[in-house]
């Protein structure tokens, strides 16, 4: 086959593998055939046309777009964007194939682009969490704000108005949020009955409601991202079986029943825990309503009050006043003790061998993926699960160490450590806490003044 004109080569420097010349392309739509390399890089002459190949280096330094999807898959522009999009008009046996060529091609879509494509406005994203236990909705609100910092060029931010512990006045947080511009909002339910109007109402104004931690079962919220708490329940029952002696005692301390997270969890262990341990029963639950006083007298009491106990599982992060019962009844390191969660204050006891194990609930994880799911939704159309359930695990002495929550920041992020968010600090109450994301904590626009409750 002749090959279409082109202006002579200009000589090519020697390379350890000899003299290779190069031909240009005769015009902008010749195609190119790739005849010989050098140093690894392929040299392109004008002649038959040839497939992509992603494997090819000069292939993979070019980004991806759906005109090369299509070109490769034989279609339109129009088709690949109906199977990238779950859009009618497009079989699902080319659906298949096309998002398997997608797959193959290692495609990513240029989200800032299509933001700008379809007129999006700003993206704003609600969050309503509690303060307290602030060892966990820490680590969940640094999630969301690190996520966030990624879709920055987006247009997304922040607007976050905490609560100050589950269930108190999230209401009322809730109503004055719907009635900002957000698109979406990230909450974590403690009355989930008294909630599920509201999260009903602004699901059906387009705000996507997302839970984290606890969930929202009776209402229209797009999705909840957290441990299976029924699951969590069960690790934690066989967990304490494999410690303990047939015929054991054992209690749960939970926070609230009424709260689904709490509820399940209690549910998962109670059912399974007879079932591991022979003769195993489960004596008493006791609700502290994530009040630290509140969880040490109830403890302390039941400690008191029955000797022969042999475990107590904690199903929520507030497991310090217990630890300080167990020690003020002179129980620690008898009584077998099995938490939820990890904080720097738990070290001592995991060493001390107050804390026999913990249920980790990846609570950074679980703030992330709340503003990833939110971002893929409304900027790339993707549909959001309608459960998002992240693995657990369990934290022992040996590898505790390498959880973030107990590492120091050059070793867990590769970075100094963040600067201290004004405002962020106990005895305030903020009724918002607007932080543009990519703004530096001193440029946080805060309401303070008012004593924590």
């Amino acid at each position: 086959m002749p090959h279409a004109r082109s202006a002579p080569a200009k000589p090519q420097p020697a390379s350890a593998k000899g003299l290779f010349p190069v031909k240009k392309r005769a015009s902008a739509q010749a195609n190119v055939d790739v005849n010989a390399a050098v140093d690894g890089w392929p040299v392109l002459a004008v002649g038959a046309r040839r497939r992509y190949n992603p494997s090819n280096k000069l292939d993979a330094m070019k980004k991806i777009g759906i005109h090369e999807i299509a070109r490769v898959a034989g279609v339109s522009i129009g088709t690949v964007d109906r199977a990238l999009h779950r859009r009618k008009g497009i079989s699902k046996e080319t659906r298949k194939r096309i998002l398997q060529i997608v797959r193959n091609l290692g495609y990513k879509p240029n989200l800032a682009a299509r933001m700008l494509s379809v007129g999006r406005a700003p993206l704003r994203i609600g969050v309503c969490i509690p303060r307290e236990i602030h060892f966990f909705y820490d680590q969940v609100r640094d999630g969301i704000l690190s996520e966030a910092r990624r879709f920055e060029s987006l247009g997304v931010s922040v607007i976050y108005r905490p609560v100050p512990r589950l269930g108190a006045g999230e209401v009322e947080r809730v109503r004055e949020m719907l009635d900002s511009d957000i698109r979406a909002l990230i909450i974590s339910p403690g009355d989930p009955h008294r909630l599920a109007p509201l999260i009903d109402e602004a699901e059906r104004k387009d705000i996507r409601v997302l839970c984290v931690s606890s969930d929202a079962p009776g209402s229209a919220r797009s999705t909840v991202i957290c441990v299976d708490p029924e699951l969590n329940g069960k690790c934690a029952a066989e967990l304490m079986a494999k410690f303990l002696p047939s015929n054991s005692r054992v209690a749960i301390v939970t926070g609230m029943l009424q709260t689904e997270d709490h509820r399940q969890k209690t549910k998962g262990f109670s059912e399974v825990f007879p079932q591991f341990c022979k003769g195993g029963e489960v004596i008493d639950v006791i609700e502290n309503h994530e009040d630290v006083d509140e969880a040490f007298q109830k403890c302390f009491s039941l400690l008191k009050r029955v000797r022969a106990i042999d475990g107590l599982y904690v199903s929520t992060v507030n497991c310090l006043p217990v630890c300080h019962a167990l020690g003020a009844a002179g129980l620690s390191g008898k009584v077998r003790l099995i938490t939820t969660d990890l904080f720097r204050e738990m070290v001592p006891y995991f060493e001390k061998g107050t804390i026999s194990a913990s249920i980790y609930q990846r609570p950074y994880v679980q703030g992330q993926t709340a503003v990833r799911l939110v971002v893929d939704h409304i900027v790339a159309a993707r549909p959001i699960p309608a459960t998002y359930y992240l693995n657990p695990q369990i934290v022992l002495l040996s590898n505790l160490r390498l959880f973030r929550e107990v590492r120091p920041w050059e070793a867990s992020e590769g970075l100094a450590a963040p600067p201290r968010v004004p405002g962020l600090l106990p005895g305030h109450v903020h009724t918002e806490v607007k932080a543009p994301v990519g703004s530096s904590s001193k440029n946080f626009r805060l309401d303070k003044g008012h004593k924590q409750a």
